[in-house]
Formats: C-alpha cells, structure tokens, sequence
C-alpha cells in the first residue's frame, strides 16, 4: 500500500460523508497484531471528546493539514449539597464531585509550517482541535476497539 495523495483525497471524501467528520484506516496487517496504527482523515467541525489512554504514550504525526492537538490536567472539586443549617457531619450523599478540565498545553501540527508531530503523554487527557482538513498517523499500544 502507497500513502499518497490519491489515497489522503479518498479519505477526506468518505471523512465529508462521515456524520462524525472523520475516517480513520487501520494499517494492522492482522487482528492479532497488539499495537495500533492507522491514519485518521479530520474535517473541521469534527468533535474528538477529551479522553486519555491510561497504559501507553501516543505518538501523532501530521501527513497534511492544520490541527492543534490540546493536553489538559484534570480538576476535581467537591461542593457540599446539605444546606447550612444541618450539622457538619457529611457522608457521600452529601457531596457532587465535579470534574473540569484545563488546558495545559497547546501543540500544533502542520507540516507546511516544520511542524510534524508529538508525543502525548501516558494518561494524559487530550483532545484535537481541526483548522483545516487534515491526515494524521497514529500509533499507541493495544488492539484497535473502534
């Protein structure tokens, strides 16, 4: 299999079919194969929801196009539900755990600009944002579950 142009072209246009925005191609020769690889074709508007790989690093690449890839640290705060009045013993029913995130790092990709790739982190939260059509590789440990 040749990575070119004519292949980069189809996956934008089954990507702008996709509801999601997005195709991605496994380029695992076996399902036995323990690793991931493939290339993910990303329109703008596409919605990657911020998530993390807890057991490996990610490595990402960009063939072509424009994207930023963001890292996040997680922020939890618990607020008290029970009103004031009641006494100051809590147990659990009576806190809201709440979760936010804030972004930490901002890494942009694009190769026109000599800037190619990176590395997230293990256990980082992450997410991409797409400036314009882009074409990434991405390789981490673990089978596919798409």
């Amino acid at each position: 299999m040749e990575i070119n142009k004519e292949l980069l072209d189809k996956f934008f246009e089954r990507a702008g079919e996709n509801p999601r925005l997005r195709q991605s191609f496994d380029l695992r020769t076996s399902s036995a194969d323990t690793s991931q690889r493939m290339l993910i074709a990303l329109l703008p508007g596409t919605v990657v929801p911020i998530h993390r790989h807890e057991d490996t690093t990610e490595s990402v690449i960009c063939l072509c196009g424009k994207l930023d890839v963001v890292i996040y640290e997680e922020v939890v705060t618990y607020e008290k539900n029970a009103p004031e009045a009641l006494p100051m013993a809590m147990d659990a029913q009576d806190v809201t755990r709440k979760v936010e995130y804030r972004e930490v790092q901002r890494i942009h990709l694009c190769p026109a600009e000599a800037k190619y790739g990176c590395q997230i982190p293990k256990g980082a939260w992450h997410t991409v944002e797409v400036i314009e059509p882009s074409v990434i590789f991405e390789a981490k440990d673990g089978a596919y579950k798409g």
